[in-house]
């Protein structure tokens, strides 16, 4: 029988490295890729001695230009029966003073590579006539995010960009789903700090587990289900862009990062 075998990106920590755990328990194999090597190496030898399922290793830079199609001539020769976009990372401050560099890798990381690399995959899945894609998003996707500019818009194009692209599939066996979560404990927001030169607040922060957004992400996939949104309270944080004023929206978003971190801005 063949081995099922999986493209996880992000997967040296945080959610991505629970998404391989949980593919592994499910007897994938596994093609984890990440710029962080040390991290990568361990999360492999993890999974090897809890499930005993294959994991290979790539260490590589996605908010690098063109790395999609480096990864991809890489890998290429394996048919892919699940990949999962999950690198990401944020950044926090003014427009005006934030650093370019770290903007046009997150352009890189959540937009082009994330692009191309789902396009040379869906495309060879759709020859197959099977394939599952998800592309983690954020509930950040819902609205405009002041001093968190370009991650917001960032995230808003991974949602749409997968909702439509599912459309653009049905029919073909391969489906997309765009995970959707709140804040949840991972290393994300000591990273936006570190990325900031600030530092978080973490008891101003409600969290839910990576592990139970993990699993209902994967779940919410393998049923093939377009958007998966962890947690009743989230689903309502949702609508609320929808049936708030956008001046309100803009305020109340700006007064919440200013105030889960330690480093105020004018």
């Amino acid at each position: 029988m063949d081995r099922r075998i999986a493209l996880v990106t992000g997967a040296a920590s945080g959610l991505g490295q629970e998404f391989c755990r949980l593919l592994a328990a499910r007897s994938y194999d596994l093609v984890m890729v990440d710029k962080d090597g040390e991290g990568l190496a361990l999360t492999a030898r993890n999974v090897q001695d809890a499930f005993g399922t294959g994991a290979d290793i790539l260490v590589k830079d996605l908010g690098a230009e063109g790395a999609a199609e480096e990864l991809f001539r890489e890998v290429g020769q394996h048919e892919f029966d699940i990949l999962i976009n999950c690198a990401g990372f944020g950044l926090f401050g003014f427009f005006v003073e934030t650093d370019w560099q770290m903007e046009k890798s997150m352009l890189n990381l959540h937009v082009m590579n994330l692009t191309q690399l789902t396009k040379l995959m869906a495309k060879k899945m759709v020859l197959r006539g099977s394939g599952k894609i998800m592309n983690v998003s954020s509930l950040a996707a819902f609205q405009p995010g002041p001093l968190m500019n370009i991650y917001y818009a960032s995230k808003a194009y991974i949602h749409f960009f997968s909702a439509a692209l599912a459309s653009e599939l049905k029919g073909t066996g391969v489906t997309v789903t765009v995970l959707l979560p709140g804040l949840f404990n991972s290393n994300f927001s000591p990273s936006v700090a570190r990325n900031s030169g600030s530092a978080v607040k973490k008891d101003k922060i409600v969290t839910t587990s990576v592990e139970q957004v993990a699993r209902t992400g994967l779940k919410g996939m393998m049923k093939g289900r377009l958007r998966v949104i962890p947690g009743f309270s989230n689903k309502l944080l949702a609508l609320a862009p929808r049936l708030l004023p956008m001046k309100l929206v803009l305020a109340g978003l700006r007064k919440l990062q200013v105030r889960i971190r330690e480093k105020e801005f004018a």
